[in-house]
């Protein structure tokens, strides 16, 4: 009952998908998601360019398989290597917000690379499946990180009225009642980052998931512009609060102080630094500090992910985060949503057998 265009076309058992997380989707948990059924993404955008094609024939080496995915983004600096590795190492399929132009694609489809690119409006699932995706993924309001203010259960429908390829469900989903809801309503398969970014398998620092779990009102999980003007949803932190509650020109000084404190990783200068601040003794000032926060972004994610400190980074969650009270394996997780999910499906079934059947013989 759980085999779908997803399952055909990944070459997964189950369509379900983990998706690629900055710092939390290496190898590690693609293995894991591999081996249990699904179908899992690298995230790309953060693993470092010298160590990429490792992790890759490292999920094949453990696997056995080549049946997972890489997740990109064209503005960064090494996304033709992401690219070539896929074609190289003939990956199942490639993910991406800003993705590819249309010859890029073409080149990747005619080395049998899917490309499935995420959307959170109708007219960007349009776009995508005109410059040659094969698979939308959509991501409702209800999803983590960057997001729309669509939610799943209304943009879904819209999506799949739109265009004429399967459509893989985000936002909202970490159990098998979710799973056949998002099949009976047409989707291909669902994905979830923040579900397996909240299991024993995630790389994710004991520190950092305790903030995770410590949440459980789904309105806690909260949407802020106040990191780089965009739509952008997460578990609140203290840096995130300082923003908030701060001024335009406060919002700079917090942006151009974090960039320095990081400089190594971020490359600030007080030449650059300074330069910024008079900038916006003309211009905007709430406009240059959104942009010096985007900047800054990878590295407060990392400090969140990798070093374990999330108040000095930020916390990308989808409001599901609130519904998970433990953690559990990757393989328990499938698993568990695989059997729930049967149940669902069995049970529809056949209270529709039985309707019908009393139809049948109230007619008779």
């Amino acid at each position: 009952m759980l085999q779908t265009e997803l399952t055909r076309k990944l070459g997964c058992r189950y369509p379900i998908v983990q998706t690629a997380m900055g710092w939390v989707s290496d190898s590690n948990l693609v293995i894991a998601t591999t081996k249990a059924g699904g179908f899992g993404f690298l995230a790309g955008a953060t693993i470092v360019a010298d160590e990429l094609e490792d992790e890759i024939k490292r999920v094949i080496s453990e696997t056995g398989s080549r049946n997972f995915g890489l997740n990109f983004h064209m503005f960064q600096e090494n996304a033709a290597q992401c690219v070539d590795l896929a074609i190289e190492y003939k990956l199942k399929a490639i993910s991406y917000g800003r993705g590819p132009d249309k010859q890029t694609i073409a080149r990747l489809k005619a080395a049998g690379v899917l490309c499935i690119p995420t959307v959170g409006a109708v007219k960007h699932a349009i776009s995508a499946v005109k410059l040659g995706a094969d698979m939308v993924t959509i991501q409702g309001a209800e999803g983590g990180g960057h997001t729309g203010g669509v939610p799943s259960s209304i943009l879904l429908p819209q999506v799949l009225d739109a265009v004429d390829v399967p459509v893989i469900a985000a936002g909202g989903f970490s159990t098998g009642r979710g799973l056949a809801s998002a099949l009976a309503a047409g989707a291909c398969g669902i994905a979830m980052g923040t579900r397996f970014l909240m299991t024993t398998d995630s790389p994710t620092p004991s520190t950092t998931l305790e903030r995770y779990l410590a949440v459980h009102d789904p309105q806690k999980i909260q949407v802020t512009t106040a990191v780089d003007g965009l739509r952008h949803r997460m578990i609140s932190t203290a840096l995130i609060k300082k923003l908030e509650k701060s001024t335009a020109m406060g919002r700079l000084f917090i942006a151009l102080s974090s960039a320095w404190k990081w400089k190594k990783q971020t490359d600030m200068t007080l030449v650059h630094m300074m330069s910024v601040f008079f900038k916006s003794l003309k211009e905007d000032p709430a406009e240059l500090s959104q942009t010096v926060m985007a900047a800054n972004q990878p590295v407060l994610l990392q400090h969140s992910m990798v070093d374990g400190h999330p108040d000095q980074g930020i916390l990308p969650s989808g409001q599901v985060a609130a519904a998970i009270n433990e953690l559990i394996s990757v393989d328990a997780l499938i698993n568990e949503i695989v059997d729930e999910a049967n149940q669902c499906l069995i049970s529809l079934y056949h209270n529709n057998a039985n309707d019908l059947a009393y139809q049948h013989k109230e007619v008779s």
